[in-house]
């Protein structure tokens, strides 16, 4: 069954600050990988407008450097789902928008044939979480403090503790760390 993956920026304060994030080759790189696995990634409104059409005009233009254009060009490869109640209609036809219940649509994406599927989103992954629904995580720490912003899993109301199991962690030059867990088996 296809894994569902979460990867998110974080500031060492565990703010999802986007404003903090450090725009580094080695990081674009680690999530061009995980991404290389994938064939959707789902995402809340907030995020997706981060996101596109910033990465798609990187990808038709080629105007970043060789690791922002490599992440640009697997971005644009996926296929992506917004869930969102206040977007009335999506004008990128990669993108697919969807009303209703996260969980209930994961699940019936997860039993379609595809790579696996990444979540894009803190909102979108903290639903997920509290259901236990995410099965590997991706923190990439950025050696800043935000002292504001949206925090990682605040509004989270966790059915049960979910343990998870280190599986590794990357450094790069830049002193971000990357750290990768997989839900424990039970």
């Amino acid at each position: 069954m296809r894994k569902v993956v979460f990867a998110i920026n974080i500031t060492a304060d565990g703010n999802s600050s986007h404003l903090e994030a450090i725009p580094d080759g080695e990081m674009l790189g680690y999530f061009t990988g995980i991404l290389r696995t994938a064939s959707h990634i789902l995402f809340g409104r907030v995020t997706y407008n981060l996101m596109v059409p910033y990465w798609p005009d990187v990808a038709k233009n080629q105007t970043g450097d060789a690791a922002s254009n490599e992440f640009a060009r697997v971005f644009e490869s996926l296929d992506r789902i917004v869930f969102s109640t206040t977007l009335n209609r999506i004008d990128d036809k990669k993108t697919e928008l969807l009303r209703g219940h996260v969980p209930e649509k994961l699940q019936a994406l997860k039993k379609q044939s595809g790579g696996d599927i990444c979540v894009g989103s803190q909102s979108i992954a903290s639903q997920l979480s509290e259901r236990g629904l995410i099965d590997e995580y991706h923190i990439v720490i950025h050696p800043a403090i935000a002292g504001k912003g949206p925090r990682l899993f605040e509004n989270t109301a966790m059915q049960a503790r979910l343990r998870l199991d280190f599986v590794d962690s990357k450094s790069f030059r830049s002193g971000i760390t990357a750290l990768h867990f997989r839900k424990t088996s039970q």
